[in-house]
C-alpha cells in the first residue's frame, strides 16, 4: 500500500478508477460510503485520499493501491514541463504548480496537449529533412499535415503503463509453465518440440543470412532460423512466432483499447506486443521474479542461468510491475551509437528526453567505451533532486559478414538509490556516503545546471550571451528569461 504517512492527492487516479466502472460521482460515493462532495473533494485534490479510503476502494472494486503512487502524475508533469520550454511557449511562462494542476484536473487536455505538440515536432522534423534533401539535390514529398509519429505513440503507449501489460503477461507465463520452460534443459529444443506436437510445426535451421533471421512458411508448416545467431535469440524469434499463434485475439483486444489513431502504430504496436509476449514466455513472471531477487538482479548470473540474452533480461527487469506482486521499479533504455533512443521504459521517476538527445553525463553514453557486456555504474542524481543507480553496458549483435558492419547498442538499467542494497552493481559504491552524485538531466534543452561544462547548447528558456572579459570551458554565459 502506498504510504500515507505524508499526505497523499490522487485525484486522477480516482476519477479514473471511476470512469473505469462507468460510475458518477453520485455513484461511486454511495458505492464507498461517502458524500458526494467528500469525492468531489478528493478529486479535485481539494483533499488528500487516505487510508481507510484506500482499503475501501481495494475492497470493493479489487484495485491495486499501488495504483495511487505519485509515479504517474510525477512523469506526465514532467514531460510538460519538457514541452512548455520549447522556445515556441516561451512568450508565457508556465510554471510547475501550474502544470501539476493542469494535469491533476484536467487529464483529457493534458493529452491533447502531448499529441499536438508531438504532431508539432514530427511536422516540424519532417519539414526540416525535406530542406535538407532539397539541399543534396533532392525532391521533397507532399503529405498530411502535423501528425505524431506512428513510433512515438507506442512508445507512449508503453510508457504510460510502466511497460507491464497484465493480460499479455499472464497468458504468456501459464503457457511458460505448460510447456516446462523454467526447468528445461533448452529453451530452444523445448519450443522447437512443442511447436512440432502442438501444431505440426518443423524449425529448421540456414546457414547463410540473407537480410532475414527467420523464414516462415506457413503452407509447409516450417520455420527456419538463421543458423549462426544465439540460441536465445533463436528462442526469442520463437517466442514471437508463437505469440502469434496463440494470443493473437488478445493482441487484438489490447491494440484496441489503446486507441492508436494510426493502422500504422497499431501494426507497431502488435509487433511490440508479440515481442513483450516472447519475452514473458521465457521468463515467465514468478519464477523470474524470485531468481532476480536472489541474484540481486545480477544481470550476466541471471542471462547465464535463464538462457536469456543481455537485452532479454534488461528489458524484462523494467516490466516487473504487476498488482500485488511488483519488482524493483527500474528504468531501461537501450541507444545506438549516435546518441538515438531505440527504446525507453520506465517504472520508476527517471525522465528520458522525449525530444533532444539525452544528457552526456548519463554513464549509459559512456558504455561505448568499454568493452561489450561490461558493466559500469554511478550514483546520478536528476535536477529534482531523485537520485539513481544508474547502470550501463553495451551489446554488439552478430555480424553476418564483413560487408554487414558492426551494430553496437549501450543498454542502460537503473532504479531510485533507495533500492541499491538489493541490486549487486551497488557494491563497492557506498551509495549512502556519497555527498557528490554525477549530476545529470534529462537534456541540455530543458537542463537548469547553467554551470555544466558538458552543455551542447543553452537551455531554451536562456539567453546566451559571450563576455569578452572572460571565458569558461562552455564559450558563453547565460542570464534567464523574462
Amino acid at each position: 500500500m502506498p504510504s500515507v504517512s505524508k499526505k497523499l492527492y490522487s485525484g486522477h487516479t480516482l476519477r479514473q478508477i471511476r470512469s473505469d466502472f462507468g460510475l458518477s460521482q453520485v455513484e461511486f460515493a454511495k458505492k464507498i460510503g461517502l458524500s458526494t462532495a467528500y469525492v468531489n473533494q478528493i478529486e479535485n485534490n481539494n483533499r488528500p485520499v487516505t487510508a481507510s479510503v484506500l482499503l475501501t476502494i481495494n475492497r470493493i472494486f479489487g484495485v491495486d493501491l499501488s495504483a495511487f503512487e505519485q509515479n504517474d502524475l510525477d512523469r506526465v508533469v514532467q514531460d510538460l514541463q519538457e514541452i512548455f520550454a520549447d522556445t515556441q511557449f516561451l512568450t508565457a511562462s508556465v510554471g510547475r504548480q501550474e502544470v501539476h494542476e493542469l494535469v491533476t484536473r484536467a487529464p483529457g487536455v493534458t493529452k491533447a496537449i502531448m499529441d499536438l505538440y508531438g504532431a508539432l515536432r514530427t511536422y516540424h522534423d519532417r519539414e526540416a529533412n525535406e530542406d535538407d534533401l532539397v539541399q543534396l539535390g533532392g525532391s521533397p514529398e507532399s503529405g498530411p499535415g502535423p501528425r505524431k509519429s506512428a513510433y512515438e505513440e507506442v512508445r507512449d503507449y508503453f510508457h504510460y503503463m510502466d511497460n507491464y501489460v497484465d493480460s499479455i503477461d499472464r497468458a504468456a507465463e501459464k503457457l511458460s509453465l505448460e510447456i516446462g520452460l523454467s526447468k528445461a534443459p533448452s529453451k530452444f529444443t523445448a519450443l522447437t518440440t512443442w511447436l512440432q506436437e502442438r501444431f505440426g510445426i518443423s524449425v529448421t535451421e540456414f546457414p547463410d543470412y540473407r537480410g532475414t533471421l527467420i523464414r516462415q512458411d506457413d503452407f509447409a508448416r516450417t520455420i527456419a532460423l538463421y543458423s549462426a545467431i544465439p540460441q536465445s535469440t533463436k528462442s526469442f524469434l520463437l517466442g514471437s512466432v508463437v505469440a502469434e499463434l496463440c494470443v493473437r485475439d488478445l493482441i487484438s483486444e489490447e491494440v484496441t483499447k489503446a486507441r492508436f489513431k494510426t493502422k500504422s502504430a497499431e501494426s507497431i504496436a502488435r509487433l511490440a506486443l508479440r515481442n513483450y509476449f516472447a519475452g514473458a514466455l521465457i521468463l515467465a513472471y514468478d519464477d523470474f521474479l524470485k531468481t532476480a531477487a536472489e541474484t540481486r538482479h545480477d544481470i550476466q548470473l541471471l542471462s547465464n542461468r535463464l538462457d536469456a540474452s543481455i537485452e532479454t533480461v534488461c528489458h524484462r527487469l523494467s516490466t516487473l510491475q504487476r498488482p500485488g506482486a511488483k519488482g524493483l521499479p527500474f528504468y531501461f533504455v537501450k541507444i545506438d551509437r549516435a546518441g538515438n533512443v531505440v527504446k525507453r521504459h520506465s517504472a520508476t521517476r527517471f525522465q528520458f528526453a522525449r525530444f533532444g538527445g539525452s544528457c552526456p553525463r548519463w554513464n549509459v553514453h559512456q558504455a561505448f567505451e568499454q568493452n561489450s557486456n561490461k558493466f559500469t555504474s554511478q550514483v546520478a542524481q536528476m535536477p529534482d533532486g531523485v537520485r539513481y543507480l544508474c547502470v550501463a553496458t553495451s551489446i554488439t549483435k552478430h555480424q553476418p559478414d564483413y560487408r554487414s558492419g558492426e551494430r553496437r547498442y549501450a543498454l542502460g538499467i537503473g532504479c531510485e538509490v533507495q533500492y541499491a542494497d538489493a541490486v549487486v552493481y551497488a557494491d563497492g559504491l557506498a551509495v549512502d556516503e556519497i555527498s557528490s552524485p554525477e549530476p545529470i538531466g534529462v537534456n541540455c534543452r530543458i537542463c537548469p545546471r547553467d554551470n555544466c561544462d558538458q552543455r551542447a547548447f543553452p537551455a531554451v528558456d536562456k539567453e546566451p550571451f559571450i563576455d569578452s572579459g572572460q571565458r569558461g570551458i562552455v564559450p558563453y554565459r547565460v542570464k534567464a528569461a523574462d
